[in-house]
């Protein structure tokens, strides 16, 4: 009718099909530099039980649909499996015939009453295989729509399209037990929760760009799986004080040679900024961890949430556990991995850096430092009335050369995630450094790249740390005596052997390996991060399989034979 607005703003023009040409489909994207309210960026959007947190971004901005977690959860007293997610809460809408037990494990650590946490991970229901769509409205405060909305094309479990708009899409549910009497023991427990989740992540479709209309007070989120509705509410703000995107600046001070010394300490120092270059921080020093997890945190700096939000790998938002770290390791042509077990133990004593790795045991050097350090992240959890996590944390770190150092290339890498605005992104960065020699050495890697699967919207440098050197995660990468799949090998199988939307034989090692030696170290750790299970003779010899990662403790690591398994059938190799 003439003379009556409409309750739709009028697309802008980015949403035209003339403009969508500027932003193909897995395009790269500029999480580094600088933006304005017309550079397109990743939007991360969290719905919990039907509703969550509100989403504050700067007004007026554009994003495409880069991250979606979406979680529904119940509480129980009686163990019920999953089953209690199908008759109420807010996931009762999903269809939940065929779900079933996937895998299980302990936490690694017990919880301060003396008792242990079980996880159940469970999948297979329908909603978590079938092909299905979410479209996300802007709406105002009448719930009228705003602009045009983003539909995102979740495809299906068993294989991946290029129609899917995300590279990561995991659909699952999970039981915890969090009062079982041992490891071996949850028939008197009384304590669980039921979850359901689905998390996506990385859009290939980064050209479905939406602006935020002024008018826009709240998303929508409409799911062809679930017949209710979820919204949360949106809060634009004109000046948030501070750019988008996120870098890391390291300055090494370096001796007038260009070449340390074994011996010699490292100085790093860290500069965190935003896409113009504004200091997320004061010189000096960084945010206390209790400024991040308490406190308004306005420039959007993480660390390590998992002690509010549990991660686990493969099966749980490993993507939101937010460490910070830095790591120095080599020399580049030994580099391999650490199969050491570093003990809690370690990470209470107080020192600022971890020393993981040592040429003796190990075969290389590496050193690591959470930010805050570990005694200062871990004490504090474990000691809450120390005060802790209120300690100042410093932007200056100090790496310690060996003095049996070999001489070559030493790798130091730095990686940490910042979530500001409606944007969650990581950011690695690693410098080379020359110890004993200035002749430069590189690393031999057993595996290939990543690339031929790892590409567009999946490419390392914009998944996990946002990391493409895979010569630099050893260093952090080691088994932990609370969380024994560090190992990079550890999860790779483990992720790749569990997810359906790997297409390539599981298992045709050519597919990543180069040479057969690289498959011929057995161990617990190499074969049970792929295979769930072994034979009774195994058991026998071995134990049962205590975990879904490893299959053992810490004698997972060790070498438990090199005469048999040196051949693996259909591995190409």
């Amino acid at each position: 009718m003439a003379g009556c607005a409409s309750p739709v703003d009028e697309p802008a023009p980015e949403t035209t099909a003339s403009t969508q040409g500027e932003w193909q489909i897995g395009s790269d994207i500029d999480t580094t530099g600088s933006t304005s309210t017309s550079t397109p960026l990743g939007l991360a959007l969290e719905f919990e039980n039907g509703a969550g947190p509100t989403l504050r971004v700067r007004a007026g901005q554009k994003f495409f649909i880069e991250q979606l977690d979406l979680r529904g959860a119940i509480d129980a007293t009686t163990d019920e499996g999953v089953s209690g997610l199908a008759d109420r809460g807010p996931l009762s809408g999903l269809d939940w015939r065929g779900v079933e037990l996937d895998d299980q494990d302990f936490v690694g650590l017990g919880n301060p009453d003396g008792t242990f946490t079980r996880r159940r991970f469970f999948t297979g229901a329908r909603w978590m295989q079938r092909p299905s769509v979410m479209v996300v409205r802007q709406l105002d405060d009448h719930g009228h729509a705003t602009a045009l909305p983003w539909i995102l094309n979740l495809g299906a479990d068993s294989h991946r399209s290029p129609l899917d708009t995300f590279f990561v899409r995991r659909t699952r549910a999970i039981q915890w037990t969090k009062d079982c009497a041992s490891k071996e023991d949850c028939s008197g427990a009384s304590m669980f929760q039921e979850e359901g989740l689905v998390e996506l992540r990385h859009s290939a479709w980064n050209h479905q760009v939406r602006r935020f209309a002024t008018r826009t007070t709240q998303l929508e989120l409409i799911w062809s799986e679930l017949p209710s509705v979820w919204r949360v509410d949106v809060e634009q703000v004109e000046d948030p004080g501070y750019d988008y995107n996120f870098d890391i600046l390291m300055d090494i001070d370096e001796p007038t040679s260009g070449v340390f010394q074994p011996g010699d300490d490292v100085p790093v120092t860290l500069t965190l900024v935003d896409g113009s270059g504004n200091r997320l921080h004061p010189e000096g020093s960084l945010p206390s961890y209790a400024d991040v997890v308490f406190g308004p945190n306005p420039t959007g700096i993480q660390y390590y949430n998992a002690f509010f939000d549990p991660t686990t790998t493969y099966y749980r938002r490993k993507h939101r556990e937010r460490m910070m770290a830095i790591q120095m390791i080599g020399p580049a042509q030994d580099i391999q991995p650490i199969r050491t077990v570093a003990p809690l133990e370690q990470f209470l004593v107080p020192s600022d850096t971890l020393l993981l790795g040592t040429e003796d045991r190990d075969g290389l050097y590496a050193e690591a430092q959470l930010f805050p350090p570990a005694h200062v992240l871990f004490g504090g959890a474990f000691f809450p009335d120390s005060g802790a996590w209120a300690t100042p944390v410093s932007d200056q770190i100090t790496f310690h050369v060996p003095a049996d150092a070999k001489p070559g290339t030493y790798r130091i890498t730095m990686k940490a995630r910042r979530t500001f605005m409606g944007q969650d992104i990581p950011r690695s960065v690693t410098r080379e450094i020359q110890v004993g020699s200035s002749e430069h050495t590189e690393a031999s890697l057993p595996t290939g790249s990543c690339n031929s699967c790892h590409e567009g919207a999946g490419k390392l440098t914009r998944v996990l740390h946002a990391n493409a050197d895979r010569a630099a995660c050893n260093g952090c990468h080691v088994p932990l005596g609370f969380e024994l799949e560090g190992p990079v090998y550890v999860r790779t199988h483990f992720i790749h052997s569990r997810s359906e939307r790997f297409d390539r034989p599981k298992n045709d090692c050519s597919t990543c390996h180069k040479e057969k030696s690289s498959i011929q170290r057995v161990s617990k750790s190499a074969c049970l991060s792929c295979h769930d299970s072994y034979p009774d003779s195994h058991v026998a010899a071995f134990g049962p399989i205590q975990s879904m990662y490893v299959g053992g403790d810490t004698e997972s690591f060790d070498s438990c034979t090199s005469t048999c398994h040196q051949n693996h059938p259909g591995s190409h190799l």
